[in-house]
């Protein structure tokens, strides 16, 4: 019953594990995380779809307990089970918002995306599942932050939904940056597809979710391109003697500077040079012309010939 609709997903802190406690995995409050639309073939956005986060505790200092005759800040996440959104046993509670920018990222137009019924502009983040005891049913739990917004805009409403999942990528990573150390026999065997279990399925990632209808992105066309950005401030200060309070020891300040870039799979990973990597980061779709010998003259085929003994077959 979705015809019509496009599903935009930025997965960020990979391999994340269930032991990882009694912190996990919370999205960094001082960063911009960005999903980048084109839709007019030019390598620049024409819409952006901005998630800022905030971590706060519960009431401002968090939950406490009576301990003889004082009331004592907890160490952990969670004072008891959780179940529902804003749960009065989570210490500390995940938020974020979604801010629609059309044309350039910076200077563009910026407007709120709002809960569609209560018109709210900030939408809460499910904590990492922590395990049965704590969140008897994560599912459940999780599905019950999925938040039907209204885009500026746009006449459709889309849906929006920021939590662990399940690592969707399927990789032996292991083998496969150890020199690929597998036969050729055993790599090339279509029969032998799946005979491996995969080394990261049950790792999680934090998922950033967007379904928008199409008319919502296009213009003209059903063509769009999309990709993904990470930004932190240009300058951080730590305090030598902070406060009580959760970040309390960190302010960031000046311009947004993109650290992160992702869009084709595995072009950073496999096809840009290691001395290259930091400068793809932080660079645009439109400039991308500085990286062609990476794509013209690939060497990744270089490398598996190497690792797996293979002929030469370079000209």
């Amino acid at each position: 019953g979705r015809d019509g609709y496009v599903t935009l997903i930025a997965n960020y802190q990979p391999l994340q594990d269930a032991y990882g406690g009694p912190n996990y995995f919370s999205m960094d409050p001082n960063a911009l995380y960005e999903i980048h639309i084109d839709n007019n073939g030019d390598a620049k956005e024409d819409l952006s779809f901005q998630f800022r986060f905030k971590n706060q505790l519960a009431g401002g200092t968090g939950v406490a307990l009576p301990i003889g005759d004082k009331n004592v800040a907890i160490p952990l996440i969670q004072a008891g089970p959780i179940t529902n959104p804003g749960d009065a046993n989570l210490n500390l509670q995940e938020s974020y918002s979604l801010t629609v920018v059309r044309r350039d990222r910076r200077a563009g137009t910026a407007q709120a995306a709002t809960h569609a019924s209560t018109g709210a502009t900030s939408f809460i983040k499910p904590v990492d599942n922590i395990g049965v005891k704590s969140i008897p049913d994560y599912a459940g739990y999780a599905a019950r932050h999925i938040y039907t917004v209204s885009i500026p805009g746009c006449s459709t409403p889309a849906k929006v939904f920021v939590g662990q999942r399940q690592d969707a990528f399927a990789v032996n990573l292991g083998t496969i940056f150890d020199l690929v150390n597998a036969p050729v026999a055993v790599i090339t065997d279509p029969a032998l597809i799946g005979a491996l279990p995969n080394t990261i399925g049950d790792k999680n990632v934090t998922t950033l979710a967007l379904e928008v209808h199409k008319g919502c992105l296009t213009s003209g066309d059903d063509v769009i391109g999309g990709w993904t950005t990470a930004s932190l401030r240009q300058a951080r200060l730590l305090n030598g003697s902070p406060q009580s309070g959760h970040h309390a020891s960190e302010k960031a300040g000046g311009a947004w500077v993109q650290v992160s870039r992702l869009g084709m799979p595995l072009v950073n990973e496999v096809v840009i040079g290691l001395k290259d990597k930091d400068k793809f980061n932080a660079s645009q779709p439109k400039n991308d012309g500085q990286f062609a010998d990476y794509v013209t003259n690939p060497t990744l085929p270089k490398l598996l010939e190497i690792a797996l003994n293979l002929p030469n077959t370079s000209p």
